[in-house]
């Protein structure tokens, strides 16, 4: 009871004590959280229709579109321009697929797994899938045996370890294709589903037929806009604000930027010339002279020396006439072109060699290699080789095919340099062998291009690059100019330095690139990170340095007055020249009434065009002058026009030949060639209309 009574005694301190107790829980817990959450929105590469993105899923989706283009080019290597596109191909994308995926959803529209697979590999295969070249057979169309036969290596066994990275690529090769057609099957639903509400009806197809219904023949006169001079007609500021309040909704903008920047080319100097040539002279006397040529040029060469032989067409230009024209032993140079200074030696003159081989093969792992000599006596007997790959070869995707490798080239890359050796060697139909850690190959080469003249070649090449003392004084040169940089003398120093400022204006966050620069993402990062006036640090662009400042960070939203007001005033000012010229050639049409009178006051000749109804496009050599059109099809024949407002100038018109459209009204046909011309662009408005509508957020500028 005692200890009761002081607990009660000490209640209120109590209450305080584990209140904090579980204060200091709650708010650790939510620490814990909190880092996990913080963490995760910092990996959020975007958020489209109120699902985030991770950085993981985009860099994956990337790294599959990247290997996906490599299969379809045969490009090994992708440059930095390259990888730009496919990352922006990718956001599209996968801002489609969410958007799309979102819509689908509210309306109960779904791809079933019989139709996807009906798509892929039934009987109404989509387009496509059958215009994959890895589902092509040997005339270059569609196979189905083919795609059949791709698949079904998708769940072979690995062999090696390659084997096993070439499945995985594959694998991931058809997912990608897989979902591209489930989207596009997806989108093609979308828009059919739209495409009902979004029709031509009757009042459409009889305004349409109207349009065309009846054509005139006009002769004009026209006064340009350009003959008074904008320097003759003032414009108020007043003036430009109401007219950019009347129509600031055509002003909008996505956040942008702008910035001026000085450039700092990293090129070579006297001193890097120099050196080159100093280490080629000292070079060219064992190049001509030594036995060991492929040490030489491998240790000190731009260009291996890997025994390759050049023909006409392959053969540096510059080195052609040498190359055919010498014997072995020869040698040139020292040359210098194009910033590199080169020699050449002939190696082997005289060679007759085919360009191309056609090679087969049975691949037999470690454990079944015993039976390699049997197999090749039973071919060499004449037993049939495309029958033995199918049974024993382990690698399932050629054995499927006989064996087929296809068509080699000396030199092509993922070729193993003892295959292309062996193969242009021997002689059609010889069989030779290549043995590695997991097996051996029986190889034949089943067919040759006719063999032409080649030659083989040692070339020792120095192209001339800066130096690392180069370098660091291009680079000391921009630390320097932008060490106590300001806003306000940026310019001045540049011009003290002789160095050329340029502006780089309206960059949005997607630019990947600034004008030739290199590797400029990092600057356009920065800037959106900066204030007005920021000045930076020196940027490395890899073949530049630059040093940028801020000038501009514009927020979503509608361009400022001051950003359009030149295009307003040009606007205005169009308009106060067509009260003037409407006026001034008012004023003379009741002198004289004809278009001739007319013509000889400006000083010009009465012009014609032909044929013009309600749906031109265009009026005569005049272009696109809707008004003009307009009032012309509704004016009385005959009857000289009052002027008339254009885009291009003030118009005064005379129409004649009134013809009328003999063919009878037909709805059905109207409403059908209406509908034809919105299919083409209705899928892209769809998509374009729900991008503008969705709740997107692009925070790609954090990551790339």
């Amino acid at each position: 009871m005692a200890t009761l009574e002081k607990i009660r005694s000490k209640g209120v301190l109590l209450v305080v004590v584990v209140g904090l107790a579980l204060l200091a829980f709650i708010v650790g817990d939510f620490l814990k959280e909190g880092s996990t959450y913080f963490n995760k929105s910092k990996e959020t590469v975007a958020k489209i229709v109120g699902e985030d993105i991770n950085i993981k899923e985009y860099s994956a989706a990337i790294d599959q579109m990247t290997e996906v283009y490599k299969i379809e080019t045969g490009k090994s290597e992708l440059n930095e321009e390259m990888m730009t596109q496919l990352r922006q191909s990718v956001w599209e994308s996968m801002v489609n697929e969410k958007i799309l995926n979102a819509e689908a959803k509210k309306l109960g529209l779904a791809v079933s797994k019989d139709e996807l697979s009906d798509r892929l590999i039934g009987n109404n295969i989509h387009p496509l899938i059958l215009q994959r070249r890895s589902f092509a057979g040997e005339n270059g169309q569609f196979s189905r045996p083919q795609l059949v036969q791709f698949l079904n290596s998708l769940d072979e066994a690995p062999a090696n370890e390659e084997m096993k990275q070439q499945i995985a690529k594959a694998k991931s090769y058809w997912m990608f294709w897989e979902k591209t057609v489930k989207n596009s099957i997806l989108q093609e639903k979308y828009n059919a589903l739209i495409a009902k509400s979004v029709t031509a009806n009757s009042i459409d197809a009889k305004m349409s037929y109207n349009d065309r219904k009846t054509s005139v023949d006009v002769a004009y006169v026209v006064q340009p806009y350009f003959l008074i001079p904008d320097s003759t007609v003032k414009v108020s500021s007043s003036e430009i604000n109401d007219r950019y309040n009347k129509q600031k909704a055509q002003y909008k903008q996505d956040a942008n930027c702008a910035f001026n920047y000085v450039a700092f080319d990293i090129k070579p100097m006297k001193e890097d010339y120099k050196e080159a040539e100093n280490w080629m002279n000292k070079l060219s006397t064992e190049f001509k002279t030594t036995q060991d040529v492929a040490g030489l040029v491998n240790s000190n060469s731009d260009i291996m020396y890997d025994g390759k032989n050049y023909s006409d067409k392959t053969v540096p230009v510059n080195l052609k006439d040498f190359a055919f024209g010498g014997k072995t032993g020869d040698v040139y140079g020292p040359s210098f072109m194009n910033d590199t200074y080169m020699m050449a030696r002939i190696m082997q003159s005289g060679i007759m060699q085919s360009d191309s081989v056609k090679l087969r093969h049975i691949f037999l792992v470690t454990k079944d290699a015993p039976k390699a000599d049997s197999l090749i006596a039973a071919i060499r007997g004449g037993a049939d080789f495309a029958a033995l790959a199918k049974k024993y070869s382990a690698v399932k995707q050629t054995a499927a095919n006989g064996g087929e490798i296809g068509w080699l080239q000396e030199g092509m890359q993922g070729v193993e340099k003892e295959i292309t050796a062996n193969a242009f060697s021997k002689a059609k139909n010889e069989v030779f062998t290549i043995k590695n850690a997991q097996g051996i190959q029986i190889m034949q080469v089943e067919d040759k291009t006719a063999p032409r003249r080649k030659v083989k070649l040692a070339i020792l090449e120095r192209k001339v690059v800066p130096s690392s003392k180069t370098y660091s004084k291009i680079y000391n040169d921009a630390k320097e100019f932008a060490v106590d940089l300001k806003s306000d003398n940026f310019d001045k120093k540049a011009k003290e330095k002789g160095y050329i400022v340029r502006p780089a204006t309206e960059i949005l966050q997607t630019v990947d690139k600034i004008a030739d620069i290199p590797q400029s993402r990092q600057i356009i990062r920065w800037v959106f990170k900066s204030s007005k006036n920021d000045v930076s640090d020196v940027f490395d662009c890899g073949t530049k340095f630059v040093v940028a400042m801020t000038t501009e960070v514009n927020k979503k939203g509608f361009r400022s007055v001051d950003k359009v007001s030149e295009q307003l005033k040009a606007e205005i000012i169009k308009d106060k020249k067509a009260e003037m010229m409407i006026k001034n050639l008012s004023a003379e049409l009741t002198k004289t009434p004809t278009l001739e009178g007319l013509a000889s006051f400006l000083k010009d000749s009465v012009k014609t065009a032909k044929a013009v109804n309600f749906a031109s496009y265009q009026f005569g050599a005049a272009g696109f002058e809707p008004s003009v059109i307009g009032k012309s099809t509704v004016a009385t024949p005959g009857k000289v026009s009052a002027p008339i407002k254009g885009n291009a100038g003030v118009y005064v018109v005379l129409t004649s030949n009134k013809v009328a459209n003999p063919q009878p009204f037909d709805a059905k046909m109207e409403k059908m060639q209406l509908n034809s011309r919105m299919s083409y662009s209705l899928p892209y408005m769809i998509i374009q209309d729900l991008k503008d509508k969705a709740d997107i957020v692009d925070n790609r500028l954090n990551f790339f």
